[in-house]
C-alpha cells in the first residue's frame, strides 16, 4: 500500500503533516491525485473552536473538504482515470488536506473546459455551497436591500449573487479590510468595518432604507454576535439565512420580542453535498467556466502542505491581508 502526505489535527489550533498509507478504494470511490485544496471558514471553526467532538489525532486530511485533482483510480463507474475534477466530500469523507483523497464517485464533478489556473475552478465548492443555500429560501432579490455579515469567500460570494439576482442595494461586513477593499468586485454597494455591537453595519442599513432595515440578511460567519446583529437590521418581515458554522454548541441568545414582533423568517442551511443531482456546484463551475463571475483575485495565499500549520494560521488570523488560502501538492 502507497504512503502519502497528510495534515492531522493533533489538538485544537495545531496541525502537523504525517506520513500515512493512503486509503484503498472501495466499491462506487475513487482515489483522487490532489492538485490544490482551499481552506473553508468551517475548517477554522473546527480546528480552532472545536465545533464538534474529536477525538485526537483526528482523521488524516481532516476537515478539508475544497479540492481539485485528477482521478488516479476509480471504483465508480461514472468516473476513470485521467478525468479532473472538482471534489466536494461531504461527512466521513471531508479529507482533502493530504496528497491523495479516497471519497465515493458521486462527489467528484468532472472540471469543464476552461482556459484560466485550475485554482479559479477550485473556488466552485465555495461558490457551490452558497447557491444551494439561497434555492433553500428561493427568494425574489428584485429591487431589495441585501445585508450579508462576513466577506469571507462565502460572503462575496452571497453579495454577488444578490447583486446577480437583481438586488437593489447589497450591504457588506467585515473586520478584515483586505476583504472589504475588494467587496465591491463582487457586487457590493456599500462596505462597512464591522464593530463589536453591530452598530456601523445597522446604520449602514437603516439610511439605506429610510429606516425599514434589510429585506433579506445573509449570516456567513457563525459567531454569536453577529447571529444577533443579523435579527436586528432585518425588516418587519424579513429574511435571515444562517450559513455560518457555528462556532460551538452552546445556547446562543437573542431577542425573541424582536424576531416575534417583526414576524421573521428564517433558517439554517449546512450539507450542499446531500443534494441528489449537485447541481449547484454545477451551476458554480459553470459560472466560473463561463467567466460570469470574476474569481481571479479571491486567493491571497498558496502554501505547501507541509505549511499546513501556518496556513490555517494565516486564515484564522488574517495576517498579511490573508482572503483565500490554498494548499499544493507538488512536493
Amino acid at each position: 500500500m502507497a504512503n502519502m502526505r497528510a495534515a492531522r489535527l493533533v489538538e485544537f489550533g495545531k496541525m502537523v503533516c504525517e506520513e500515512i498509507p493512503l486509503f484503498e478504494p472501495e466499491e462506487g470511490q475513487v482515489v483522487v491525485k490532489n492538485d490544490m485544496a482551499a481552506i473553508c471558514g468551517s475548517d477554522l471553526h473546527q480546528v480552532y473552536f472545536g465545533t464538534y467532538n474529536i477525538n485526537f489525532p483526528a482523521e488524516p486530511g481532516w476537515p478539508g473538504h475544497e479540492g481539485v485533482g485528477e482521478v488516479i483510480e476509480s471504483r465508480y463507474e461514472g468516473l476513470k482515470a485521467g478525468d479532473k475534477v472538482l471534489t466536494v466530500p461531504g461527512a466521513g469523507f471531508q479529507r482533502c488536506f493530504a496528497d491523495y483523497q479516497t471519497l465515493p464517485g458521486h462527489w467528484c464533478l468532472k472540471l469543464p473546459e476552461y482556459d484560466g489556473p485550475v485554482e479559479d475552478l477550485l473556488m466552485a465548492q465555495q461558490f457551490g455551497t452558497t447557491i444551494y443555500a439561497l434555492r433553500r429560501g428561493n427568494f425574489d432579490f428584485t429591487g431589495k436591500t441585501v445585508a450579508v455579515l462576513g466577506q469571507g469567500s462565502a460572503g462575496q460570494f452571497f453579495a454577488w449573487q444578490a447583486k446577480h439576482l437583481g438586488a437593489e442595494n447589497v450591504v457588506v461586513t467585515d473586520l478584515s479590510q483586505a476583504r472589504l477593499a475588494q467587496s465591491d468586485v463582487f457586487g457590493a454597494d456599500i462596505a462597512v468595518t464591522g464593530d463589536a455591537d453591530g452598530q456601523a453595519v445597522k446604520e449602514a442599513v437603516m439610511d439605506s432604507t429610510n429606516g425599514r432595515g434589510a429585506h433579506i440578511v445573509i449570516e456567513a460567519v457563525g459567531r454569536s454576535e453577529t447571529i444577533r446583529h443579523a435579527i436586528d437590521i432585518a425588516r418587519p418581515g424579513g429574511n435571515v439565512v444562517f450559513f455560518g458554522l457555528p462556532e460551538g454548541s452552546d445556547d446562543v441568545p437573542f431577542n425573541y420580542m424582536k424576531f416575534f414582533m417583526k414576524q421573521l423568517q428564517m433558517y439554517g442551511v449546512v450539507g450542499a453535498q446531500a443534494e441528489e443531482d449537485m447541481s449547484s456546484f454545477h451551476k458554480a463551475l459553470d459560472w466560473i467556466a463561463r467567466r460570469q463571475i470574476d474569481v481571479t483575485q479571491m486567493v491571497s495565499h498558496r502554501l505547501d502542505l507541509e505549511d499546513i500549520d501556518r496556513a490555517m494560521l494565516l486564515a484564522h488570523e488574517r495576517d498579511e491581508d490573508a482572503l483565500k488560502v490554498t494548499l499544493n501538492f507538488d512536493s
